[in-house]
């Protein structure tokens, strides 16, 4: 005889059973959101925290030794002593903003002929600064994408003045086919910088930093919906979004990528080896510096961030000795004409007929400065501010000279790192001829 179940206590079973798969499947599901809206966030967060506006984790903080290494190569021997004096001005300037690590670099005649640095490359495995030691550069990398810019104005192949339509076809949004090139490398043509960005998508990927953008032409999707704070050539508002488009101008007028562009434009012709996109593992550059952030006199390693979605306006990896080879060679007729690098260095006029409010030039910025046994100084300049980083090259064509220089955190006032400037100015000036005179 068979015995049937009683049905009352098989349905509780079933009941159980089922309370007890709802609560398993609720709790994974619940656990997927939490871990999503934690990868979604934490970037979010990091953003914030080394902003200064959230509180990090009180481990992790390192200090400077007491004891600092330095180094520098001098490579013609008849600037030894300016050499030797200039490292000691490095030194005191690295210990005086009290910064982990500064190099510098110095270029007179097409030539590079000092280069020398201090600190500490890593504060954690105690790797000293070399300068052959890499760095982010920040907005510097606008003046090599501006380089890239000139030598195509130079040979025909773009026209400044333009609509960069006629260059980039199918457009992601129509407000920027009236937009000239000469707008986007003058911040001129109405682009919105990263916080007036209202895609919002866009917005999230420069705060997040997490994603990798191929190429210059998806970096676009960060900005293509957002709206021109002003028509072309109206007013002036820096904006590296402005020279992302302007890579993809320089990419779809030669029909290669951005990256074979500088490659063979700026990199290759000016001897710039150590010049990369930064890797997504530090592995695969052992010589570039370890970022950090600085918070009363104490340093934590920059959270890992990624910025390829800015590359042409603010994501190149550099060397000071790069930077001064590039600085020197836009005095060189063979690579620049005479006319089209006073072009790029001349301040621009908005269509009201008045000179922008910052006097910027073409990816440059064109200033005279009055140095101490100098006296006064003109220039092409840009600096760079990025993620535990900071960049300056200067180019002095009165005495066909250049000088670049990194650090490998960042101040709060950007003048206290490049000051350093004037001293360089007078340590290798008087050694050189001003054409001027």
């Amino acid at each position: 005889m068979v015995i049937l179940p009683n049905h009352l206590e098989f349905s509780v079973r079933i009941r159980k059973v089922v309370q007890m798969n709802t609560r398993k499947i609720s709790l994974m599901v619940a656990s997927a959101v939490a871990l999503y809206i934690i990868y979604v966030f934490a970037p979010v967060y990091g953003f914030y925290a080394y902003r200064g506006g959230a509180p990090l984790p009180p481990w992790g903080w390192l200090e400077i030794p007491v004891s600092v290494p330095m180094t520098h190569e001098v490579y013609d021997s008849s600037y030894q002593p300016n050499g030797d004096k200039a490292l000691v001005l490095l030194a005191a300037h690295r210990q005086a903003i009290n910064v982990p690590a500064i190099s510098a670099a110095v270029a007179i005649d097409g030539k590079l002929i000092w280069a020398g640095a201090t600190g500490w490359a890593d504060l954690a495995t105690s790797t000293a600064v070399t300068p052959e030691t890499e760095f982010r550069i920040g907005s510097t990398s606008k003046a090599l994408t501006a380089t890239a810019l000139a030598r195509l104005v130079d040979r025909g192949v773009i026209d400044l003045d333009a609509p960069i339509s006629s260059y980039v076809l199918n457009l992601p949004n129509d407000s920027w086919s009236n937009i000239t090139p000469r707008h986007l490398a003058s911040h001129m043509s109405g682009l919105p910088h990263y916080k007036e960005n209202t895609d919002m998508i866009g917005l999230y990927h420069t705060t997040a930093l997490q994603k990798n953008f191929r190429d210059v032409f998806e970096s676009l999707t960060v900005f293509d919906s957002s709206e021109l704070l002003f028509k072309p050539g109206e007013g002036f508002h820096y904006s590296t979004l402005g020279t992302v488009l302007q890579g993809a101008v320089i990419a779809s007028s030669t029909g290669l990528p951005y990256r074979e562009v500088m490659q063979r434009e700026v990199f290759g012709p000016a001897d710039m080896s150590a010049t990369f996109v930064e890797p997504k593992s530090a592995i695969d550059k052992p010589n570039m510096a370890t970022f950090y952030l600085r918070r009363e006199g104490k340093f934590r390693k920059w959270r890992s961030v990624n910025l390829s979605h800015r590359l042409p306006g603010g994501a190149w990896v550099s060397t000071p000795s790069d930077l001064a080879r590039l600085g020197v060679k836009h005095l060189d007729e063979a690579f620049l004409s005479t006319q089209t690098t006073q072009s790029f260095w001349t301040p621009q006029s908005l269509n009201s007929g008045e000179v922008n409010e910052q006097d910027y030039a073409i990816g440059w910025r064109w200033r005279e400065y009055d140095v101490d046994g100098v006296g006064l100084v003109r220039n092409a300049n840009h600096g760079g501010v990025s993620r535990g980083s900071q960049a300056w090259l200067m180019v002095l064509p009165d005495y066909n000279m250049a000088i670049a220089f990194c650090m490998n955190t960042n101040v709060d006032d950007f003048s206290d790192f490049n000051k350093i400037y004037s001293e360089l100015i007078s340590a290798f000036a008087p050694a050189g001829i001003s054409v001027s005179e």
